[in-house]
């Protein structure tokens, strides 16, 4: 192990560890550049960790598109995100991007894995190096195959407390970070509400039409058609270009100024959250969020302080009159203190240091090995698509 001036405590056995100068691999997703210039939360953590344990003074080497921009060194083998050009075939992209980083394994010190479920089947073949992969969101119950099959050769955080399955061991809950400095703060509220990032059900973007609607206010929406088929039926009809407007997908400063001009972000899911990168975002603003009282939200937003959590449409709506009091330079402060991309470095650290002193997990417990033999349907946490169970898993129909 290289040597520096960054000493980290291990909870292994409560020895210190140097990880100045580890050689860290970084693997992003490529449906989008690291950064993305919009839309791309995996790729924007991605980076922010990337860039984050380059100032601490690891060795990083980003695994993302060959657009992406990082002051390290970056490896690619497509050279744009596949949501950027749909004629790339992102099957075969996508293997090539994870054997990449798996024909080097051996050059880096530590694997810090933010590309989902398939990475770890390229790790099933060694023991080596230390691979930690930060969960996402699980996109459905058939994923946790992959995620008990490499449970003993990956360590895993999770982005919430909220978002965990119990079959699951985990290092550390490591909250997603931002730059608070790079969102513009207003003090003063605006007076619409927004909703911003993708058009699906679980987002809930018919709720922000509908509470916005009762509550007599304008509501933005910038977001990508993530389901084409719920856009038509459920979102498109309702715009009017007056009260109901939908600006398409903004980009940087656009997206600045859309959320500091804000009353609110209406982020009223209808599934639990993972975590919510676009709260933090709105806060990092100043601007208060209008959340459901599921998932991640209750972790994220103080109640009463940095937006309100709501059990219902009704309540939500009760609260939209309320916004404008709130103290816009808590939500701000709110960022700073615990959604900032350094204090998601120091968490990412400790669980560095656990990893490498570790280098492989824990057997699991008779708990988690009795949640991984029951129906994976049947879960705390949220599925983007819930398909039909296969009668040769044995689990009971729904």
């Amino acid at each position: 192990m290289l040597l520096g001036r960054h000493r980290i405590q291990s909870w292994v056995n409560g020895s210190t560890m140097d990880l100045t100068g580890l050689r860290l691999a970084v693997l992003a997703p490529i449906a989008w550049p690291t950064p993305p210039a919009g839309y791309g939360p995996w790729e924007q953590i991605a980076f922010n960790i990337a860039d984050g344990m380059r100032r601490r003074g690891l060795d990083v080497t980003l695994f993302a598109t060959g657009n992406s921009t990082f002051e390290g060194k970056v490896s690619s083998v497509v050279p744009v995100g596949l949501n950027e050009d749909p004629a790339l075939n992102g099957d075969v992209f996508t293997a090539l991007h994870v054997g990449e980083l798996f024909a080097r394994a051996d050059e880096f010190d530590l694997i810090h894995n933010n590309f989902d479920w398939k990475p770890m089947t390229y790790a099933l073949a060694t023991k080596t190096p230390p691979l930690l992969t930060t969960i996402h969101g699980f996109s459905s119950p058939q994923i946790l195959a992959a995620y008990y099959a490499s449970a003993w050769r990956s360590f895993f955080c999770s982005i919430s407390d909220a978002d965990r399955d119990p079959g699951l061991s985990y290092l550390a809950t490591t909250y997603n970070g931002i730059d608070a400095s790079a969102f513009t703060f207003r003090a003063t509220p605006g007076d619409y509400l927004v909703f911003l990032g993708r058009f699906h059900p679980e987002k809930g973007t018919h709720l922000a039409i509908e509470i916005a609607k009762r509550a007599g206010v304008r509501l933005k929406m910038a977001a990508i058609p993530h389901d084409k088929e719920y856009f038509r039926t459920q979102v498109e009809p309702h715009i009017d270009g007056d009260q109901i407007q939908f600006l398409g997908a903004v980009e940087r400063e656009a997206r600045d100024e859309l959320l500091s001009n804000a009353l609110a972000l209406v982020h009223m899911t209808t599934r639990p959250e993972r975590f919510g990168l676009t709260m933090i975002e709105a806060m990092a603003c100043g601007t208060p969020v209008l959340g459901a009282n599921m998932g991640s939200v209750p972790e994220i937003v103080v109640n009463g302080v940095t937006g309100f959590v709501c059990d219902t449409v009704d309540d939500a709506v009760m609260r939209v009159p309320q916004l404008a009091s709130l103290n816009r330079n808590a939500c701000r402060s709110r960022v700073e203190i615990t959604f900032s991309v350094d204090r998601m470095i120091d968490r990412y650290l400790d669980a560095y240091a656990s990893a490498v002193a570790m280098e492989l997990p824990l057997a699991p417990t008779q708990e988690q090995l009795a949640w991984r033999a029951r129906d994976w349907w049947d879960r705390p946490m949220a599925y983007t698509d819930i398909p039909p169970k296969p009668r040769s898993f044995g689990f009971n129909e729904a």
